[in-house]
C-alpha cells in the first residue's frame, strides 16, 4: 500500500513491532535524559542525529518494542508533551 494524500487508510502494522522516534529540541543533554525519562525500565536504543546548521536543534533517535498501537501512541504523546522536546516524529 502507497501512502500519500489520497489514501486515508492506515497500515497494517502487527504488534509487539520495534518503534523508532526521532526527538528534536535544543539541548541534546535534555533530550538524553527525556529519552532516559520516558523509557524507565523499558529495553530501548538511543543514537545521536542531526545537528542543525546553525547548531541551535539537535536530534536523537529512540527505539523501542511497543506492544500495541495504545502503547506506542502513549510514549509518543509523553515525548510531545516533554518541555524540552521541540518536535517529535
Amino acid at each position: 500500500m502507497i501512502l500519500d494524500d489520497n489514501n486515508k487508510e492506515k497500515p497494517d502494522i502487527e504488534y509487539p513491532t520495534q518503534w523508532g522516534f526521532k526527538l528534536i529540541g535544543k539541548d541534546k543533554d535534555a533530550l538524553l535524559s527525556c529519552i532516559k525519562e520516558i523509557m524507565g525500565d523499558r529495553e530501548h536504543t538511543c543514537h545521536v542525529g542531526n545537528v542543525s546548521k546553525t547548531g541551535k536543534f539537535h536530534s536523537y533517535n529512540a527505539k523501542c518494542q511497543v506492544e500495541t498501537e495504545e502503547d506506542r501512541d502513549k510514549i509518543f504523546k509523553y515525548f510531545q508533551d516533554h518541555d524540552d522536546v521541540k518536535m517529535v516524529i
